[in-house]
């Protein structure tokens, strides 16, 4: 074993990568189970709570109560529930609903999680490639273009994702009633796959997209306008143009080694617009896991913001550990690095 990874530098490399993802994801599960549990409440308690506002008697209640929380297992020692948690996990079950019993955690997902990944992958991607092409352009031409641009990417990504899209909503929902300010669809409706409601689900799709691609777009200009710079001034570029490199060949390598950083800041990129995009699916009433997570913080629901939160660190872990893999192929200081430890 010992002499293949002598010999295979990389496999080591990787090896390490995913002993250190799983430490992460283990301590993730973990978080996921005590976290919640320190949400000021009884999720029982706002169940009972909320059949108490008809004519039900104290009794009644009090046997539901009793009820739910057998059912639910908070009877049951924290370490109890935190086996069971965990060996649901294991064998991919998140639990049952609280606050939509007798639904499946799982199923409430599986009908949200798709308009997540509507919105935030074209977001991610979009924001990410025009970012940096912006930010090379900037650092590149400089001047005044550099100026706007820097100015510009400053301002949209100084300002927090669901700030712009509150703007957004009383600018363009509001004050001029150009988009709808709420939801994934219109009243009426129901998802299918018909050009109607592709229409009408994309004129909902806007303001939450626009509201987080532009702070993307920003905060990646950024990131790639400085590297390129810091590349430009190094000395092998001056090196280069001393030996009578041409321009278009210098400006290729620079921008390679500027966007080296930029692979991982996409990785970084999944875990902070996943945040973001959680809030502004909350202002917008959009129909994905952030609105689901919301409710299920308000009604304490254990199990769904244990597996809301779940799929969101296996989202980011394995959005890092692909980057980590590429990074290997693209940059071959660090298969270098490999060997040297060797």
């Amino acid at each position: 074993m010992l002499r293949v990874f002598r010999n295979r530098p990389y496999l080591l490399y990787l090896t390490r990568k995913a002993f250190w993802y799983l430490v992460a994801f283990v301590a993730a599960v973990a978080l996921n189970f005590f976290l919640p549990r320190l949400i000021p409440g009884n999720p029982v308690s706002v169940i009972v709570g909320q059949m108490s506002a008809g004519a039900v008697e104290s009794a009644t209640l009090e046997r539901l109560y009793t009820a739910f929380m057998r059912d639910f297992g908070l009877d049951q020692p924290l370490h109890v529930q935190f086996w069971t948690y965990l060996t649901g996990v294991l064998q991919g079950d998140l639990g049952t609903s609280f606050m939509l019993y007798p639904s499946k955690v799982w199923d409430v997902i599986r009908q949200a999680l798709p308009w997540t990944v509507a919105l935030q992958v074209p977001a991610i991607l979009v924001g990410w490639i025009v970012g940096n092409v912006l930010g090379a352009l900037a650092a590149y031409k400089g001047g005044t273009f550099d100026r706007f641009a820097f100015t510009g990417s400053l301002m949209l990504s100084s300002i927090p994702y669901f700030c712009l899209a509150i703007i957004f909503v009383y600018a363009f929902a509001v004050h001029w009633p150009l988009f709808p300010a709420s939801g994934g669809y219109s009243f009426g409706y129901f998802p299918e796959w018909s050009w109607a409601f592709f229409v009408d689900a994309l004129y909902h799709y806007a303001l939450p997209f626009l509201s987080l691609v532009l702070v993307a777009i920003g905060g990646q200009a950024i990131g790639m306008r400085e590297m390129a710079i810091y590349e430009l001034n190094t000395d092998y570029v001056n090196y280069a143009k001393k030996l009578g490199v041409s321009d278009r060949r210098v400006v290729r390598y620079v921008f390679r080694n500027a966007m080296l950083p930029q692979i991982t800041g996409l990785a970084i990129s999944f875990g902070t617009l996943i945040g973001g995009a959680l809030v502004t699916e909350a202002v917008f009433s959009y129909p994905g896991l952030g609105s689901l997570l919301f409710t299920a913080i308000r009604q304490v629901d254990y199990p769904m913001i244990q597996g809301i939160t779940l799929i969101i660190t296996l989202t980011v872990l394995l959005a890092n550990f692909l980057v980590d893999i590429a990074y290997g192929f693209i940059d071959p200081r660090i298969r270098a690095g490999q060997v040297g430890e060797r």
